[in-house]
């Protein structure tokens, strides 16, 4: 990596640095949750390097030559990068040979604004290539050529164009517990970007639900990665997502598992709410009757805003509550009303971005 300040850069992804960092932040969670009188908090870290599976690159020409480039917060110029250690083996594998195909093809290279990485812990890998310009057969043809080249998916994106050579998405294999999960994953869907990280947080879940029973309700269940792990410790799962995207690729994960005891609809927490409290009717619901699930447990994972008071309300009218969070601010706030009605039995963290302020936290809460 080359930059500016490259030493700062280099020093913030340094493998050396890793424990120090992830104390620090240990520290602050067990500062800012001091009030709750937590339980012992298991740590699962990461890998300090190689441990992202996606990544998103500006491409820079400079010289009648294009580079991998990256924004430094508040600076308009990006800086050149030769390789990006946090990424997967296979993202620092792909990227030199990436760069001299588009540098040997002006079709390729010309007004090519940004690369984005997909790649799985199961050796798959998909490319997307955007760009300032219309994309025609020409194009196509090189691209096809790079896809042989390479060995991965590619695709090509301009405004208002979507090229897709092959498929628009890789299978994930995961292994949790001793058993594998395969999971598709679409170029623009929301999937966990670490890996190894995502396996802890998957059996830690399945850990927390084998105290429970009865049936699940899920909320933001995604592309079903955690659905298709817990729906073997309940009779019946309801899962909700809003996503169009996350809700095909849920779908076709549940058959890919041989899952079949588990139902998704598309509509936001919000909705479900009102459709559990009978405010009013969904025709996304006519063929379910809420009455006949046997609701033990909710399990959310919410995006960094947090739960909204109204789904605060509602899970707590559920015995159990399985909660994975990306932001400790406001997992805290969610907690505190929460916790009038429930006791935090078990709490983990997530090194799921290493060298950034954030941090994953999974909470088991039960009535009281």
């Amino acid at each position: 990596m080359r930059a500016p300040c490259g030493d700062s850069v280099l020093q913030q992804i340094n493998p050396d640095n890793y424990q120090q960092q992830l104390d620090i932040k240990l520290a602050n969670l067990n500062s800012d949750f001091a009030e709750f009188s937590l339980p012992k908090i298991d740590i699962h870290t990461s890998e300090p390097l190689h441990f992202r599976m996606r990544a998103e690159f500006r491409i820079w020409h400079e010289n009648g030559s294009a580079h991998y480039a990256m924004n430094q917060p508040g600076e308009k110029r990006p800086y050149i990068i030769d390789d990006f250690p946090i990424g997967s083996q296979q993202i620092n594998q792909l990227m030199p040979k990436l760069l001299v195909k588009i540098n040997t093809s002006e079709v390729l290279s010309r007004r090519l604004f940004s690369a984005e990485f997909l790649t799985t812990l199961s050796g798959e890998a998909l490319i997307t290539l955007i760009y300032h310009k219309p994309l025609n057969e020409e194009w196509q043809e090189s691209a096809l050529q790079l896809q042989q080249q390479l060995g991965v998916a590619i695709i090509g994106r301009s405004r208002k164009q979507k090229n897709v050579l092959d498929r628009d998405y890789v299978i994930e294999k995961l292994r949790i517990s001793g058993k594998e999960y395969s999971y598709q994953q679409v170029e623009t869907g929301f999937t966990q970007p670490n890996a190894k990280v995502n396996q802890k947080m998957l059996g830690w879940a399945l850990e927390q639900s084998t105290q429970c029973s009865g049936d699940l309700v899920e909320l933001y269940c995604g592309n079903g990665n955690f659905t298709c792990v817990l729906a073997q410790n309940f009779d019946r799962v309801l899962a909700t997502e809003i996503s169009k995207i996350s809700v095909r690729s849920a779908e076709y994960n549940l058959k890919a598992n041989d899952i079949d005891n588990v139902t998704i609809v598309r509509m936001s927490s919000e909705e479900f709410t009102e459709a559990l409290n009978g405010i009013r009717p969904f025709r996304r619901l006519k063929d379910i009757d809420l009455n006949n699930y046997h609701f033990s447990t909710i399990f959310v994972d919410p995006p960094r805003a947090g739960l909204d008071d109204a789904t605060v309300a509602l899970v707590k009218r559920f015995d159990n509550i399985i909660y994975i969070s990306c932001n400790p601010t406001t997992l805290k706030a969610n907690l505190t009303v929460i916790s009038d009605t429930h006791n935090i039995e078990s709490f983990a963290v997530f090194d799921q971005f290493p060298y950034t302020h954030h941090l994953e936290s999974g909470v088991l809460l039960k009535k009281k």
